[in-house]
């Protein structure tokens, strides 16, 4: 009888449970800043050839810009940060995009900005294979980010 009992139970309880719900993939990841520089790394590894080429440039030249700039993972990109962010690097099929947070409120006079340009905020660089940037220009470009960051900081 107690036998019954318990399979007839079970049934009850079964018939209850819920269907558990599907894990919800995120493409956007981010990580502490001690993994960054290694998942930047691994990024431009995985991207090989020009891809590849261009974000080590790209960064290369971000860093020298300022070497007090911080390497960080967010939304599955490398970002760069100091005081805020600065520019966030993505590759695509023809392109190579630095996108500068706040790029609509910095001089841009070699306009190196080429992409993005309605918005009111953010503007970008694609950078197509072959295409050489000029350093010293990319690099003002990063320091005047900075510079806005440190006056945001300053006016909270």
């Amino acid at each position: 009888m107690a036998a019954k009992r318990k399979a007839a139970t079970k049934k009850k309880v079964a018939a209850k449970k819920v269907a558990p719900k599907k894990k919800v993939v995120v493409k956007k990841e981010s990580a502490p800043a001690a993994q960054a520089p290694k998942l930047i790394d691994q990024r431009i590894r995985d991207l090989g050839g020009w891809h590849g080429k261009t974000l080590v440039r790209m960064r290369a030249l971000i860093l020298e810009a300022d070497p007090a700039i911080t390497e960080e993972w967010k939304w599955g990109v490398p970002v760069w940060t100091r005081g805020g962010i600065i520019c966030t690097g993505e590759s695509y099929k023809k392109v190579v995009k630095l996108t500068f947070a706040n790029g609509a409120a910095l001089a841009d006079p070699t306009r190196l900005f080429n992409s993005s340009l309605d918005g009111n905020v953010r503007r970008a660089i694609d950078i197509p294979e072959g295409k050489d940037i000029d350093a010293k220009a990319f690099k003002a470009l990063v320091k005047a980010a900075i510079a806005h960051n440190g006056a945001k900081a300053k006016t909270r």
